[in-house]
């Protein structure tokens, strides 16, 4: 195990030290806190990236005890860390530092009896003032804690030196009008720079790359934009159903909870200008800019250009699927949909006239995130003898699984007068004994640092919610019975491929199921 050091951030590069710190999970029993958090944070200890004065304080209803609590903890670590075998030593540290308080969310005075413990703990004289809230929590709960907090005097305070800032988990808000009400609540407890509202998908390695790939490449850069790039696809596919989420699942869907913040943070990171600097708010304005300047298609633009659907009974990994609507706690006339795609566009002089083609649906072929830059087609008179229209070159960033980065051109097939397809493959998995962090260890690292650049700031929050209503609007104004299916192991819905078929375009394959782009194209 490293001991503790300087360390850079993951954005800035600029050498961070972790101060003493008391981390509180509120809803600590919880399925986040044993699959995300408590692994993170396990890890961040075996690479050497936690202070010596550090504390974990579990907050929940249960009556557990703390030998209890720690117990479940270990277990959970044992179940979900994706690094085996435990290093006892390392878990032995940890564990010593992890305390337990039964309470009840919504009483004040179980608050106060958090702040004494924090005041009391082993070495609290380190770690006063300096105080992480994690809100693992349902979202009905975030602006209860927030003002509790704030009664037991444990949010930020004049003449305190340390930092008190809150972790707040998705989804923010249902709608627009939600989002507004949840930030103004919680910006009056802690000020905008103190709450770090995540998403995991900002916390992978391959997002966070994409900053460096843009604008450390000079061979890049000069062809982002409209004059050599023909249209952008964001895909977040995902296998699994929706298992025991109805209840939450039927009053969300798709776009609410996958469109709204995951592809909406790749969209606009793909899409941003140039930053002034690496600094967190140099890199947010430019992605709040991308935000702003899509233009709300009207209704009838928003029917046009965008797919609603459900998966219907079917086979997915050789096991029979329900269709959606037969799930348990799914309404029996649900119009929710579990896919959706949307096709969007930006209005400035770099993107006007690029559509971007966002899709994102549950029990699909394959489970993948990836973004394909479609650049222009080239001049076709050099090649008009061939049998094929010369194929399109692709820039396909992979965000997981095998993270990567893959270009696809074309060359001269040897010995013959003919085009075919060639692929340059980069995978982050070839950097061999490099280790690679799960995304809730690079978020919780740069909470503990006050790093937000891989955090969503409120306005960000709010414009997103801004386009994601004005989608739902039309489709809440269209009357309509039933929305269409697709079957369980597909890639969505026909009328998906409908969307980009009239265009001109069409999907990228899944992940190595890849035929030639010319065939496709021909």
């Amino acid at each position: 195990m490293q001991s503790h050091k300087a360390h850079r951030s993951t954005i800035s590069g600029y050498p961070t030290k972790i101060d003493p710190t008391a981390v509180v999970i509120f809803g600590a029993t919880g399925d986040l806190t044993q699959r995300k958090i408590i692994p993170a944070f396990y890890h961040l200890r075996k690479h050497g990236r936690l202070p010596d004065h550090f504390v974990i304080v579990g907050f929940a209803r249960r009556p557990y005890g703390e030998k209890e609590f720690r117990a479940l903890l270990k277990q959970s670590l044992e179940d979900y860390s994706h690094t085996h075998p435990i290093d006892p030593e390392v878990w032995q540290w940890l564990e010593e530092r992890i305390f337990y308080l039964q309470g009840d969310l919504a009483n004040p005075e179980d608050y106060v009896k958090l702040a004494h413990l924090l005041n009391s703990l082993p070495e609290s004289k380190y770690y006063k003032d300096n105080h992480l809230f994690y809100l693992a929590t349902a979202p009905k709960y975030f602006p209860i804690v927030s003002e509790n907090l704030a009664k037991a005097g444990l949010n930020p305070q004049p003449g305190i030196s340390g930092q008190r800032r809150l972790i707040v988990e998705k989804p923010f808000g249902t709608d627009l009008k939600s989002a507004r009400e949840l930030n103004s609540i919680l910006q009056k407890y802690f000020p905008e720079k103190s709450i770090f509202r995540i998403d995991h998908y900002l916390g992978k390695e391959t997002v966070q790359n994409l900053l460096y790939f843009r604008f450390g490449n000079s061979i890049f850069e000069p062809l982002w934009d409209r004059k050599y790039i023909d249209h952008v696809q964001i895909t977040v596919a995902e296998t699994q159903t929706i298992g025991s989420r109805g209840e939450y699942y039927d009053a969300t869907g798709a776009s609410r909870d996958m469109l709204q913040n995951h592809l909406m943070q790749l969209f606009s990171l793909i899409a941003m200008e140039p930053p002034a600097s690496l600094e967190a708010e140099s890199i947010r304005d430019e992605k709040v800019k991308v935000l702003k300047s899509v233009p709300i298609p009207s209704s009838e633009e928003w029917l046009h250009n965008s797919v609603r659907a459900q998966y219907g009974p079917g086979i997915l990994g050789g096991k029979t699927i329900k269709a959606y609507r037969e799930e348990e706690k799914v309404s029996k006339n649900s119009l929710t949909e579990t896919y959706v795609c949307v096709k969007l566009e930006i209005d400035n002089w770099r993107w006007s006239g690029v559509p971007f083609y966002l899709r994102t649906g549950k029990a699909l072929a394959k489970q993948f995130s990836e973004i394909c830059i479609v650049f222009n087609r080239p001049p076709c008179v050099l090649f008009a003898n061939s049998t094929k229209k010369v194929a399109r070159n692709w820039l396909k960033i992979r965000i997981q699984p095998n993270e990567g980065i893959h270009l696809l051109f074309n060359t001269k097939v040897p010995n013959l007068p003919a085009l075919q397809e060639a692929k340059m493959d980069f995978y982050y998995r070839r950097y061999g004994d490099h280790y690679f962090p799960e995304a809730y260890e690079r978020l919780l690292l740069d909470a503990l640092n006050g790093e937000s650049t891989l955090f969503t700031r409120s306005d960000e929050v709010e414009y997103a919610w801004r386009i994601i209503d004005a989608l739902r609007n039309a489709w809440n104004e269209e009357e309509v019975d039933s929305i269409p299916l697709y079957a369980p192991g597909s890639m969505g819905p026909v009328e998906a491929d409908e969307l980009l078929r009239r265009d001109g375009r069409y999907w990228g394959p899944p992940p190595k199921e890849e035929e030639e782009i010319q065939e496709a194209e021909s």
